[in-house]
């Protein structure tokens, strides 16, 4: 395979997504062990590599179903598609049938997981409906984001992706873990709002029935700012309850999500119709909330050590 054509099969996978989505699974599983699981690395490595493959899976079905829609639009750092199918329709079968092998080897990942860790079937379960939603989020008959449901599925994932790291070392889905999510499922709406602001006009021909498509990008720096604040509301909520072991200092998690929230307020104070100016806030709001998802990771790192 000549370098070029692997460089643009890379981009096909759009990495920058993949690694908030490793920030999201270590944030989960490092909450796991927070609550006393026991941190095993073959546990973790082998947690992760079902989800990679099924994140993955999910970004090279998405452009080749999207291909279509991606034509109206433009390619930036966090929205359009990667734009190399657009660029390179000889791609277009490789993008779908590499997608079904990354999906493919998740399944087979987690079978292999629930059988040598005496999981139960509920975790292979949990894994087969995250890849669906993640195909289903482009692909037809349901077409998710074509159907005014995109959005929902993806806040949904913010719970997905956090819950797969806790469910790896915990083994369970439990009520503290569900508590914990709200704030990550705020931040999902974030994410989902923010991405869809640079597309709505190519969104808008391609077919695509999104909340901004529908309400504007006005009411998308609202979302934005709303989500924001709900989200570190959240955490100060978390911070005055006893529902988590003391070593948790919730106060802290607050105080750095100030970092995504100071982005969503300026982005709405900055609100503006012009896709180029649009794009620019949008991109730093993404950027924020990845940092605040690294360095939150990193301070739950702090406390396991």
């Amino acid at each position: 395979m000549k370098t070029d054509k692997l460089i643009k099969i890379i981009k096909l996978g759009r990495f920058q997504f993949i690694f908030g989505g490793f920030l999201y699974f270590c944030l989960g599983a490092f909450f796991a062990v927070l609550l006393n699981a026991e941190f095993a690395l073959n546990k973790f490595l082998l947690g992760y590599a079902i989800f990679f493959t099924a994140h993955l899976s999910m970004h090279y079905s998405n452009d080749y179903f999207d291909m279509e829609a991606d034509k109206h639009g433009k390619t930036s750092q966090f929205a359009g598609g990667s734009g190399i199918l657009i660029e390179n329709p000889e791609l277009k079968n490789f993008s779908k049938w590499f997608s079904i092998t990354l999906l493919s080897l998740s399944l087979i990942f987690a079978a292999v997981f629930v059988a040598i860790f005496s999981y139960s079937i509920w975790f292979f379960l949990f894994v087969v409906f995250g890849n669906l939603l993640a195909w289903f989020y482009a692909a037809p008959p349901i077409k998710l984001s074509y159907n005014g449901l995109g959005e929902l599925a993806t806040i949904f994932i913010g719970f997905m992706m956090p819950g797969m790291g806790y469910l790896t070392l915990m083994g369970t889905i439990n009520m503290s873990f569900v508590i914990f999510s709200i704030p990550l499922l705020l931040y999902q709406l974030l994410f989902i709002t923010a991405v869809q602001i640079p597309d709505m006009e190519g969104d808008k021909l391609g077919g695509k029935i999104t909340w901004i498509v529908k309400k504007g990008r006005i009411f998308g720096f609202k979302t934005i700012a709303v989500a924001g604040s709900l989200a570190t509301f959240s955490f100060i909520i978390l911070s005055i309850t006893n529902l988590y072991p003391i070593i948790i200092n919730f106060k802290v998690i607050a105080f750095l999500s100030i970092i995504p929230l100071a982005f969503a307020i300026l982005s709405y104070l900055k609100k503006s119709e012009d896709r180029i100016t649009a794009t620019k806030l949008v991109n730093q709001n993404l950027s924020s909330l990845i940092l605040f998802l690294a360095i939150t990771n990193c301070y739950f790192v702090y406390l396991i050590v």
